[in-house]
């Protein structure tokens, strides 16, 4: 009789605690017994120890839409070789440079093939964001601490994530080497630890550069340290990615490995003349699908560069109708493009498949997933994440589109033989940004894209780095 008054005054005096412990707003116990009716029910037993048991994914995985996938495409590009980003955020530079080989190849046909170094441009654009968290530290020197663009280079002061500008960019100003010129290093391929260094290096320089600011030091001492600073972060950089070559032999290759021709001399900036050939600014533009904005507008993210005198992301927003047609376009004249994804939606990653219908979560737990695309992006709940190559599209008898194809970057034993295939419904849902050569553009969507931008915050949910 004891034990139970105990139990008893027990029960009643934790409830009064939590009446007492709660705020308007808070859990009180009346809420508290509203919530836990959503309980376990007696059927709900045998669900529960499944997924205490199993993976979520393997038993939402949709049954009828687990069959072997159609592989048959009735437009595709050549294919080339896969790439293997490993563990680093580079998906956006490995995208570009298969873009750019792809056109090596169009051109040459099967005479001559190349392949980039991934790790050469690489260390350019981690020297040029330290630069530009630097310089952007600098020019913001006279706002506080937590305002919101001083906290922006303070939070996260270097990454390897990116976009297709800065592929345009850093490929220009310091050229191209080929990838057996300057390979892979360790930590190219597992970059978390060398960004971790450089991002602690990176704030301690910016307290000090505005401490310099503050106490109104000459503009020249500031950009002298500041220089002093960046040979710091080269001399890292140089110890982990390996020296950028300067000049080098090379003699070019046939699709089957064999040399063509002589070796010759070349510096960076000369083979990037011999492979690509001409400025890439200016011959493309960037269509994103953003719900959430007016269409046929343009719009640039700032601070979404890689060098701090680049070229910030600029846009033109469309329908996905627009971009499908642009896309098919290029991919009928055999051209690559650079594209990006919230891959990690729907993915079942044994079949390297992508489509809205591969699980079913909303079963699963008994609820359901209703937000549109543009509730995900607004709620950060989707956004673009991964760049691929576009390189395929199979169309139905009306020319529209059933499914896609890109070439991935995580190694060519992944997904389909290093590719992935997506129905055209996922395409729609999960599918952000393009770039397309302006050749392949309706005049509409060129003289939209030459209209003054609107300026947008690079806090938006939708312009994170791939």
């Amino acid at each position: 009789m004891e034990k139970k008054i105990w139990i008893a005054c027990g029960l009643l005096s934790c409830a009064l605690a939590l009446q007492a412990q709660t705020k308007d707003g808070g859990i009180d116990s009346q809420m508290l017994q509203q919530i836990q009716k959503a309980g376990l029910t007696t059927a709900d037993r045998a669900l529960s120890n499944a997924i205490a048991a199993n993976s979520i994914d393997d038993l939402a995985r949709n049954f009828r839409n687990a069959g072997p996938v159609d592989t048959y495409f009735s437009v595709e590009t050549p294919r080339q070789s896969i790439h293997d980003q490993k563990s680093s955020g580079r998906c956006w530079l490995f995208s570009g440079l298969n873009v750019l080989r792809s056109r090596f190849a169009r051109q040459h046909g099967d005479s001559l093939r190349v392949e980039f170094s991934q790790v050469y441009l690489s260390f350019y654009d981690q020297l040029e964001k330290a630069n530009l968290m630097l310089q952007g530290v600098i020019d913001n020197a006279g706002k506080p601490m937590d305002d919101t663009r001083v906290q922006f280079f303070f939070k996260s002061p270097i990454g390897d994530g990116g976009t297709f500008c800065g592929v345009a960019d850093l490929a220009e100003k310091y050229g191209l080497v080929p990838m057996e010129v300057m390979p892979e290093t360790y930590s190219a391929e597992n970059t978390s630890r060398m960004a971790r260094i450089l991002s602690s290096k990176l704030r301690e320089y910016g307290l000090e550069l505005r401490r310099m600011v503050a106490e109104k030091r000459p503009r020249s001492a500031v950009k002298a340290r500041k220089a002093e600073m960046l040979g710091s972060i080269y001399h890292i950089l140089t110890l982990s990615l390996g020296e950028p070559v300067r000049s080098f032999e090379y003699a070019f290759k046939d699709k089957n490995g064999k040399q063509v021709g002589k070796a010759r001399t070349y510096t960076p900036q000369e083979f990037y003349q011999a492979t690509v050939g001409g400025p890439l600014n200016g011959t493309f533009i960037m269509a994103m699908n953003d719900p959430r904005r007016p269409y046929y507008k343009t719009y640039e993210v700032e601070y979404d560069r890689h060098t701090y005198d680049g070229h910030n992301w600029k846009y033109v927003n469309l329908p996905m109708e627009d971009i499908a047609r642009m896309a098919i376009a290029a991919l009928k004249d055999s051209a690559k493009m650079y594209s990006s994804y919230d891959v990690g939606k729907q993915l079942d990653r044994k079949r390297g498949f992508l489509d809205t219908e591969n699980y079913d979560y909303g079963t699963l737990y008994g609820t359901s997933f209703p937000m549109t695309k543009a509730d995900r992006i607004a709620t950060f709940d989707s956004g673009s994440t991964h760049a691929m190559t576009l390189t395929a599209v199979d169309l139905d008898g009306n020319g529209q589109p059933r499914k896609w194809k890109v070439e991935n970057s995580w190694g060519a034993d992944y997904g389909q033989k290093g590719c992935l295939i997506m129905t055209n419904r996922w395409f729609n849902e999960y599918m952000f940004r393009l770039v397309v050569d302006k050749k392949y553009v309706p005049e509409n969507i060129l003289k939209a894209e030459q209209q003054k931008p609107v300026m947008v915050m690079p806090e938006d949910p939708l312009f994170q780095e791939d």
